[in-house]
């Protein structure tokens, strides 16, 4: 491939975006501390009826700081937070990154046995966590953890005057021994505890499964996740004009980035909602109006399939952007018809610090003639991407073969946490290897095929699940759909499809069957469909087909 073909995508840039961003010279704690000195008034998060400003932000991650260095807690050190999308989430984030601490975000979701693992490995010495899990989880797990300091919070504490939502109707408030919000009402914030923070230190721990065994912890930096940061409000053309719609996780890489970084760099407030609730993102839109968000194919489905869903109440939303699981054409062009809103694919990986492809905004995803998928988009500015061979990394495929994807650029990790081998067998010549599968055009357009570890092998036959998904989303009937292999004594591997199906919608699993073997080749189509009420997902809404696995190999 010569250096013109491998840069074709440039040309594809809208004419704002230069082909090169600049290196990032600062850290995260940096880029919240420049938008205070910009306009400490200016909203940095809504949270249902409350406004807190970048001012009082910084003030209450000062405070924060502070009290981690009365605790010896500094650069390297690690602070485990264990919450949903509340404020004080950013608060302990920004406070950690004052000090040069190691942020460990933890899934809400996770019980005893994996927030063990993962207190455990990271070493964490601070944790941060909402009361109801504290009271359900956490607890137990402490006293045989490195944890040396626990602070409580509530998803009720820095709500306003207004009665809340019905999203906060399970919410208890049960005042724990050391609140964060009092205790840090009686803490001076002390300038010295500001450490000197660069870009290469680390800033999270964003822990992934990988292709096989524990989860490890992939070491993001803060020149990383800046620098993604500034792609985002480059690309989107973001202001202090715009709002964010915090519907992701902030756990996730996708909210660490593509809510909170970018809302600091352009100067802008995040909305967040506790958790996702379909009513509650449809009111703190028409309230907020933010205008951008990132998010997964499951968000906008809920919102797409909500019976009281109107265009009128996401109107402010003009640039709507989707990652981490793949969307199909006809999803998207439902979802325009309702709301009149286009969904940009965006492709990245926690490794990747979020995005390194993306759909120029304004631009249309082309669709993969063979596959029926929409695009993933282009490589971002500063990404370097190889397609390589899937049994020999030394060798890259020629356009139009699927080779796995392999990146290089200053939004790739440092590494994995205290896993070297792991760490060196993830990087061939610098360039990451990330396991996903994918095809691209002359013009750079790519198409994700699917995850290595995902294909199925049909009488030797490579059959990718996403291919199959795109077919059973073509069913008028089909809400959701993932794909596995399951063992066959005449083909060694067959397609299974587990199907939700859309409220007040009717179909058997021969019908289903029927559909895809008019679309697909004969080793493609699933010979096996099983109706379920949801299909198994992550908080960040990828089709667990692991989990699906994991029940019918069970089952056999």
């Amino acid at each position: 491939m010569t250096e013109a073909s491998s840069r074709a995508w440039h040309k594809l840039y809208p004419e704002w975006v230069p082909h090169v961003l600049p290196l990032p010279t600062k850290s995260l704690a940096d880029v919240l501390e420049e938008a205070v000195a910009t306009n400490a008034s200016a909203p940095a998060i809504h949270y249902f009826d409350r406004t807190i400003t970048y001012g009082e932000l910084d003030d209450l991650a000062n405070r924060f700081a502070t009290l981690l260095a009365s605790w010896n807690v500094g650069k390297g050190d690690c602070v485990a937070l264990y919450m949903q999308n509340v404020p004080q989430y950013l608060v302990a984030l920004y406070g950690s990154w004052k000090r040069g601490a190691v942020v460990v975000p933890l899934n809400p979701m996770f019980k005893e046995k994996e927030a063990t693992y993962h207190l455990a490995d990271s070493g964490a010495k601070v944790l941060v966590v909402l009361e109801s899990i504290w009271e359900s989880v956490a607890k137990n797990v402490v006293p045989g953890s490195t944890v040396q300091h626990v602070l409580t919070t509530n998803e009720l504490d820095m709500l306003g005057s207004e009665t809340p939502h019905a999203v906060f109707a399970q919410s208890k408030k049960a005042k724990g021994e050391n609140d964060l919000l009092e205790t840090l009402a009686k803490v001076t914030p002390d300038p010295k505890a500001r450490s000197q923070v660069v870009p290469s230190d680390i800033a999270s721990l964003g822990y992934t499964s990988g292709t096989t065994g524990q989860p490890k912890g992939a070491m993001c930096t803060h020149g990383n996740m800046v620098y993604n940061g500034n792609f985002y409000r480059t690309w989107m053309k973001m202001t202090a004009e715009d709002g964010v719609l915090g519907v992701a996780p902030l756990f996730h890489i996708t909210g660490m980035v593509g809510h909170v970084a970018v809302a600091a760099t352009a100067v802008c407030p995040v909305v967040l909602a506790f958790r996702f609730d379909a009513d509650a993102t449809f009111q703190l839109v028409e309230r907020w109006k933010p205008t951008f968000t990132v998010c997964s194919i499951t968000v906008y489905l809920a919102l797409m399939n909500h019976p009281s869903g109107k265009p009128a109440q996401l109107s402010s939303i003009t640039k709507a952007f989707s990652g981490g699981a793949p969307i199909a054409p006809r999803i998207a062009d439902d979802f325009e018809k309702k709301f009149g809103i286009y969904i940009h694919n965006i492709y990245g990986l926690t490794e990747s610090s979020s995005p390194t492809h993306a759909v120029p905004l304004g631009a249309r995803a082309p669709v993969d003639p063979a596959s029926g998928a929409l695009s993933v988009g282009i490589p971002i500015p500063g990404c370097d991407v190889r397609l390589v061979d899937m049994e020999d990394v030394n060798k890259e495929v020629p356009i139009g073969e699927a080779g796995e994807i392999a990146d290089h650029g200053p939004m790739i990790f440092a590494g994995y946490w205290k896993k070297p081998e792991a760490t060196e067998k993830a990087f061939d010549k610098g360039y990451f290897l990330t396991g996903d599968v994918a095809t691209r055009t002359e013009e750079g357009y790519f198409f994700v095929v699917d995850r290595k570890k995902d294909m199925i092998n049909v009488s030797g036959y490579k059959v990718w699940p996403r291919e199959v998904e795109d077919t059973l989303y073509q069913h008028a009937s089909v809400k959701e759909a993932a794909v596995i292999g399951i063992p066959d004594e005449y083909r060694g591997e067959t397609v299974k499809a587990f199907v939700s199906l859309k409220s007040g919608t009717t179909a058997t699993p021969e019908e289903i069957i029927e559909h895809c073997k008019k679309l697909m080749a004969a080793y493609k189509y699933p010979r096996v469909v099983e109706i379920v009420d949801e299909v198994p997902k992550t908080v960040t809404g990828k089709f667990l087909r692991r989990v699906l696995r994991d029940k019918e190999s069970a089952k056999a």
